[in-house]
């Protein structure tokens, strides 16, 4: 399936809430991105994309048809870690198992590396999200380690998953 990749605009917001506002969507998010999702969420999530773009994160609406389905985001480190940046996505549920979001994590890579001086790329998927693993792993990154009981999500302890993808030549 056709996408793209643009940065955000006011007008996405209310778009997304439908896919957004989807427990299964949610479960496998931080606890910042709330359940249930309302237009005043994507209001303020799109603005704070809108204001921070290029501010140490690259933030991108996944449009398909021509409409918001999802997020893509990277988010630059700091300190001794200015050399890296965490990814972050989530998609709307009609478009799981589409093959959308590992293209989507291999040209947010490639836009990651080209406007930023970084020689990594790292992701924290918890260890139970099969999917989300898959596109990474699809995508090019290498699983470093799982960190054991390292979320509390849902009133439950669980895995996640540290991958990361090297710049070539870094």
């Amino acid at each position: 399936m056709n996408f793209t990749l643009r940065p955000w605009r006011m007008e996405d917001a209310s778009v997304i809430v439908p896919y957004a506002d989807d427990p299964l969507v949610a479960q496998n998010l931080r606890d910042v991105f709330p359940t249930p999702y309302t237009l005043a969420d994507a209001e303020g999530f799109v603005r704070s994309c809108i204001e921070q773009e290029g501010e140490g994160q690259l933030c991108r609406a996944i449009l398909v048809d021509g409409r918001a389905v999802g997020s893509i985001a990277l988010f630059l480190g700091e300190d001794v870690y200015r050399r890296s940046a965490e990814l972050g996505y989530w998609l709307g549920r009609p478009f799981w198992r589409q093959g959308i979001m590992t293209a989507a994590v291999k040209e947010m890579c490639g836009l990651g590396f080209e406007v930023w001086d970084i020689v990594r790329i790292h992701a924290e998927p918890y260890a139970r999200n099969a999917g989300s693993r898959g596109v990474l792993e699809k995508a090019g990154f290498t699983l470093e380690g799982v960190l054991q009981n390292s979320v509390y999500k849902n009133g439950e302890i669980l895995d996640s998953c540290i991958y990361a993808r090297l710049r070539k030549g870094g």
